[in-house]
């Protein structure tokens, strides 16, 4: 009973938002291209309850809470990897069907639901940064590294840097930023120390470093540290700016990830699941209504990147076939695409059972079997 509200209820509650927000970008862009929707549906499988719109779209909640879908009238199933047989169709039939819509109206109706997760994602984000604030670490001294270009630049502990190389500073990471991209180069900088601001010049050391993938790059290093921390509400337009930034910095850890995996650079332990994913859920839950808003907000992302990805039987997946077909002038064929659907069905299957196997080790399930057997 304990895993039900701590967990399980967090879990589907997230990802029923998160799934709802998804289809809703489909569903809405549908509608605008004049396609009848048939189903919209959170979950698989029967239905347990439902309702019908005044538009003819059944509305309803299935047995299987673990995705959900929309069905528009002219696909042969939920997927909308198939074209129902329509031989016998009115002109007005073919007018609100899916697959007799422009190339581009089609591809619009599938972009837009990884699109509402990044969206919903940026909503999200720039909400929190407006009313809870965002953590910012502030360009202070805390240390100064002997030896360093900040020691010899003549900066101390307690130094706020306003400026440098003509460009304003208003959190560590903007300083960052500069120096990094400036191994050896002279920068101007703008100090505050004890009510007064000074005019210093740095010069970072040209620093080598080596990634996890073995590529080595020069960056600029400072020699300062900082450990502090404030927390700093943003207005709107700034707020949505650093939700926006947020996001694709999320996008681009992700994928970065996945390259090192593919790479071999990391092991894909890292990998999780439902099981995971709902562990995490309960945990953020119990922690506060900040941290299970910026979970979403993660989430969300993944999501909408996920189904981005050129897999048949994802968005990226159906994205990929149209570009097919911008390229060719026609559609694939038939048979074509029907073995990619389901090669991409097994892939997506595979990658399933994958993660929550990792799921089961990481959460140390047969280990809790083994006992009880042993």
């Amino acid at each position: 009973m304990e895993f039900l509200w701590t967990y399980l209820l967090p879990f589907l509650a997230i990802l029923t938002a998160l799934v709802f927000v998804h289809e809703l970008g489909h569903y809405s862009v549908a509608r605008w291209a004049g396609v009848r929707v048939e189903v919209f549906s959170i979950g698989f499988g029967p239905e347990l309850f439902g309702w019908t719109a005044g538009t003819g779209t059944r509305w309803k909640f299935s047995a299987i809470p673990l995705g959900g879908y929309v069905k528009m009238f002219g696909d042969s199933d939920p997927a909308s990897v198939g074209q129902a047989d329509d031989s016998g169709w009115t002109e007005n039939q073919r007018k609100v069907a899916f697959h007799h819509q422009s190339l581009r109206d089609r591809a619009l109706i599938i972009a837009a639901g990884p699109a509402a997760n990044f969206a919903f994602a940026i909503v999200l984000l720039a909400g929190l940064f407006m009313t809870a604030g965002q953590p910012q670490a502030p360009a202070v001294v805390d240390q100064v590294v002997a030896g360093s270009a900040a020691e010899r630049a003549g900066l101390r502990a307690g130094d706020r840097i306003l400026a440098i190389d003509g460009a304003s500073i208003e959190q560590f990471e903007d300083l960052r930023r500069i120096v990094v991209d400036s191994p050896g180069r002279a920068l101007a900088a703008r100090i505050a120390r004890d009510g007064h601001e000074i005019e210093l010049t740095v010069v970072p050391e040209n620093a080598e470093v080596t990634d996890n993938l073995g590529n080595t790059y020069r960056i600029g290093r400072l020699g300062i540290r900082s450990e502090q921390t404030e927390v700093v509400r943003l207005g709107p337009v700034a707020a949505i700016g650093q939700a926006v930034v947020s996001s694709y910095v999320l996008v681009e850890r992700t994928l970065s990830a996945l390259g090192e995996i593919i790479a071999g650079a990391r092991t894909a332990d890292d990998l999780g699941g439902p099981l995971r994913i709902a562990q995490m859920s309960g945990t953020v839950a119990q922690t506060g209504l900040v941290q299970t808003i910026w979970f979403m907000a993660v989430l969300s992302v993944n999501l909408g990147l996920i189904n981005l990805f050129p897999i048949p039987v994802l968005d990226g997946g159906h994205l990929l076939f149209h570009a097919v077909e911008a390229t060719l002038g026609r559609p694939m064929g038939k048979k074509l695409m029907e073995v990619a659907n389901l090669t991409g069905f097994a892939l997506v299957i595979g990658l399933m059972v994958f993660v929550t196997w990792n799921d089961l080790v990481q959460l140390k399930v047969f280990d809790f079997f083994g006992r009880l057997l042993g």
